[in-house]
């Protein structure tokens, strides 16, 4: 596959309307997962845990990270027999959804039971790990859609580009947790003992960014998605049959 510059990335994004939806739902998926996984290292070390914040915080790591691979190898697969990927699309997102509104309900009830967070840890993961797996399904299939608008196909830039959003969204996580970890005074203490305590307000403020902004990022990427993609099984079929046709012609 041929290494594409940045210019080649941007034409083919402007002449490819799928696909520049997909970026953008490319974008918002992982922006979501960026920033609670850059803020929740401190919800364990100065809200949830803070004396055994190291453990807790690994056996969720290591779990989450487990239900995320299971769910693009195992899942993923397994819903595919009974529903197309568009409808795999949306239970992924209703189970992201389910599993931050859980986190929320945990993390503002008071609990210290770590089990209790392997609940939306799966749900959010395994949510994570099928999107990824479909958002790729959905990029290949801009492939063919921009070869019939454009008579030009552009594989190797269109997919190129993947990696491309998924550093920009990992930036773009990083700066919005650095702006939450300002506003509510958060310290990156970087030891393991927990040297000096939040405020109350703080922590309620990790707490809402933690699940809320997500949430509304997941959103966002959703209205673009169901306002823009129209690449369903049925269409991305005809596209391939009408592609078939004019090579024979």
């Amino acid at each position: 596959m041929e290494t594409a510059t940045v210019k080649e990335m941007f034409r083919a994004l402007l002449c490819n309307d799928q696909a520049l939806t997909m970026v953008a739902a490319i974008v918002m998926i992982n922006t979501a997962l960026y920033i609670t996984s850059n803020l929740v290292i401190y919800f364990f070390k100065y809200d949830f845990s803070p004396e055994a914040w190291q453990s807790n915080y690994t056996l969720f790591n290591t779990f989450g990270g487990a239900f995320q691979i299971l769910a693009m190898m195992l899942l993923f697969p397994l819903l595919r027999k009974f529903m197309n990927t568009m409808k795999i699309f949306y239970v992924s997102f209703s189970m992201a959804f389910a599993g931050y509104m859980i986190l929320l309900v945990i993390a503002f009830s008071g609990s210290t039971n770590v089990y209790l967070l392997l609940v939306p840890a799966f749900l959010i993961m395994s949510a994570i790990g099928m999107l990824n797996v479909i958002v790729t399904i959905f990029l290949a299939n801009t492939v063919d859609y921009g070869e019939l608008k454009n008579n030009r196909r552009d594989e190797s830039v269109i997919f190129s580009m993947q990696t491309f959003v998924v550093k920009l969204a990992s930036g773009v996580a990083a700066l919005a947790a650095s702006i939450v970890i300002q506003i509510f005074q958060i310290k990156k203490d970087e030891t393991a003992e927990v040297l000096t305590a939040i405020a109350p307000a703080s922590r309620m403020g990790l707490r809402m960014c933690m699940t809320i902004l997500p949430i509304a990022v997941l959103l966002i990427g959703l209205a673009v998605f169901r306002k823009h993609y129209i690449l369903t099984d049925e269409k991305t079929e005809e596209i391939s049959r009408t592609l078939e046709e004019r090579k024979r012609v």
